[in-house]
């Protein structure tokens, strides 16, 4: 296989009969949309989508310091991890700046599953073999060994247990549990990006297939539908959270993005980017970094990424992400600007949109929370 072809998930066949849009998204040929993705978006808010998200990056860590290398690894207290717990993350440089944001599994005792994006899995696994050296432990590629299947929305629950004895009402947020869903062997964890519940399901490739097809049947009464990676951009823009390669980059450390409670220099031993991180840590106190804000548009015009943010003719801040809100009817977007311009309700901020300053206003995020 050349190297420049995009990978295929266990799913692919299955995503083209169902008519997606599919496009090269980090190297793997992803479904876009498979209809409107508007609908798609308010299917997830409303009632229940299934998305393959099979593109992310897996990778086990085992052994007796397992641990204490994922301790030194990356930003966060990982032995503190209860099992059957996760945790979301950062890696960091040695100068402090964000390789990736992570969600990790505690699996058991000595055996971690670290998630990452699917733009940096590589990156990530290089660079924990890397941090390895020294430490009784095992770094694993296990991107082959999973596909990954989530079911997110209201509805999510129900269709879930009508699946599975699993105990989903005892599974909290940022837990995982083996069990069998359908007849298949699976990790049921309940995290997700989307601003709503929801369940992750890591399984054996060769069963991706009969588990979306089984969620996708149990799922057709309450109106479950299948969503691409479009709706799940505007679904996480909403609930104002990250996306790397936006709002989180080499760049910035997590104090820049605002982000600083996922360090924990309180933890045993030296860690990578300690020191780094510590100076990013007080600079950020004695001088506020740009904030990470929610921007509204007033008009239709949506912004990009990359667009300068503007108040009295000068430029404050730039746009990470931004796109028309389902939910809200209104363009959206997330933006760092300069901590005087970043409470909400901001006066005279606007968005230089091709050279027309479109006025915007200033909120907190996220835009979007659902009701417990």
């Amino acid at each position: 296989m050349s190297s420049n072809a995009p990978r295929l998930t266990a799913l692919d066949a299955l995503h083209r009969s169902l008519g997606a849009t599919m496009t090269d998204f980090a190297g793997w040929d992803m479904p876009l949309r498979y209809g409107s993705e508007r609908d798609e978006h308010l299917a997830v808010r409303t009632r229940a989508g299934l998305f393959d998200l099979s593109h992310m990056g897996e990778i086990t860590v085992t052994g007796p310091q397992a641990a204490a290398l994922l301790n030194h690894a990356l930003v966060g207290n990982i032995a503190s991890v209860g099992v059957g717990r996760a945790r979301y993350t950062m890696i960091c440089r040695e100068d402090g700046g964000i390789l990736d944001d992570l969600i990790v599994y505690r699996l058991a005792e000595n055996e971690y599953m670290v998630v990452a994006n699917a733009s940096n899995a590589q990156v990530v696994l290089d660079a924990l073999a890397e941090r390895a050296a020294g430490f009784d432990a095992l770094v694993r590629d296990d991107r082959d060994a999973y596909a990954l299947i989530a079911v997110q929305g209201p509805e999510s629950p129900d269709i879930l247990k009508s699946l599975t004895d699993a105990d989903l009402d005892g599974l909290k947020y940022y837990a995982g549990l083996p069990g069998t869903v359908a007849g298949v062997p699976a990790l049921i964890a309940r995290t997700g990006y989307t601003g709503e519940d929801g369940f992750e399901l890591f399984v054996a490739p060769s069963d991706a297939e009969k588990l979306w097809q089984a969620l996708t049947d149990a799922g057709a009464p309450v109106g479950l539908v299948p969503c691409g990676l479009s709706c799940r951009d505007t679904l996480r823009l909403e609930a104002g959270m990250p996306l790397y390669g936006h709002e989180l980059t080499t760049s910035l450390t997590p104090f820049d993005a605002g982000l600083g409670r996922v360090v924990k220099f309180e933890k045993e031993g030296d860690f990578v980017g300690r020191a780094a991180l510590q100076e990013a840590a007080s600079r950020a106190e004695e001088n506020p970094p740009r904030v990470l804000v929610g921007l509204v548009a007033e008009g239709r015009r949506v912004p990009r990424a990359g667009y300068p943010v503007v108040a009295d003719g000068k430029v404050i801040g730039e746009v990470t992400s931004g796109a028309p809100s389902p939910t809200l009817g209104k363009p959206i977007a997330m933006a760092y600007v300069d901590a005087a311009h970043a409470a909400p309700g901001t006066a005279g901020v606007g968005v230089d949109i091709r050279g027309s300053h479109e006025p915007y206003e200033v909120v907190a995020l996220p835009f979007y929370k659902r009701q417990k």
